[in-house]
């Protein structure tokens, strides 16, 4: 993976955790969700990073 798709998965990201802080903001999901939910893109983030050959 190059650097390029790294900044997008970031990108891709920070757009979904963002996605998640408002929807709790919102009150359409509650604290466990919202955390499994980060998590699961954090876990999608390190796969992106650790993927990368760099």
């Amino acid at each position: 993976m190059g650097s390029e798709d790294l900044d997008a998965e970031v990108e891709a990201f920070l757009a979904a955790a963002e996605g998640v802080y408002d929807e709790y903001d919102d009150g359409y999901i509650d604290a466990d969700t919202a955390l499994s939910q980060l998590g699961d893109h954090v876990s999608t983030l390190r796969d992106a990073h650790e993927d990368d050959p760099e």
